[in-house]
């Protein structure tokens, strides 16, 4: 019996393989037919270095043996994008862990104070309980939907303005947005699908679209 289990497992594993190498392939053939349609460029692997070269944004500073792929890269609507697979390890040994998600930088063209927003979380509400706040606003409802931080309050506090608030609320799916001068990172910590790429890139254009005047020309000046 001992040969024949060892022929089953086997077989379960080659299984196992070859499911995962197809679906893989499905996937690059779904993004790259996706930056086709965006006029993107196509490169299996990362032209960018995107483990270094962004390593100040939390999500990819995370862990070790970074690597992105699936990249593509262009421009929309004005505005310069690369979006990415990216992986990392925690860990090491029993307790190693691989971790994916996809995300997209966007070249927003303006000196943007640090901040970062995300959907708020257990762990942020267990923070707040302990005194480590983030920024309240007048909303209750999107203080309580969102966990924002920044070095710069008023900046906050002008980007999410009223109809700012009411637009990030109405969203059926958000996402973690995380800004550093003149970039921005939009993941939400899984693998995207390309219709969620799209989802993720329109949601931030709406937002950016929703700046008022006042706080594009502060920032341009450097006033705020």
């Amino acid at each position: 019996m001992q040969p024949f289990f060892v022929i089953i497992v086997l077989i379960v594993i080659a299984g196992i393989a070859i499911c995962s190498y197809l679906s893989s392939q499905r996937r690059k053939k779904e993004l790259a037919a996706l930056a086709a349609a965006w006029g993107f460029s196509w490169d299996d692997g990362d032209p960018f270095g995107i483990e270094h070269r962004y390593e100040a944004f939390h999500a990819i500073g995370r862990g070790h043996s970074r690597r992105a792929y699936h990249v593509f890269h262009g421009n929309r609507k004005g505005r310069a994008m690369v979006c990415f697979d990216y992986r990392y390890t925690t860990g090491s040994g029993k307790s190693q862990s691989t971790h994916h998600l996809s995300g997209t930088f966007i070249r927003h063209g303006y000196p943007f104070p640090y901040l970062t927003a995300r959907p708020e979380g257990f762990f942020d509400k267990v923070a707040e309980f302990v005194g480590f706040d983030d920024i309240d606003f007048e909303s209750a409802e999107f203080s309580k939907a969102f966990y924002v931080k920044s070095d710069n309050r008023k900046f906050a506090f002008d980007l999410f303005h009223a109809r700012a608030m009411e637009y990030m609320l109405a969203q059926p799916q958000r996402f973690a947005m995380e800004f550093r001068g003149d970039t921005m990172l939009i993941t939400d910590d899984s693998t995207w699908s390309p219709k969620e790429f799209e989802t993720a890139i329109a949601q931030v254009e709406g937002l950016l679209d929703l700046m008022p005047e006042y706080l594009r020309r502060s920032l341009q000046e450097g006033t705020l």
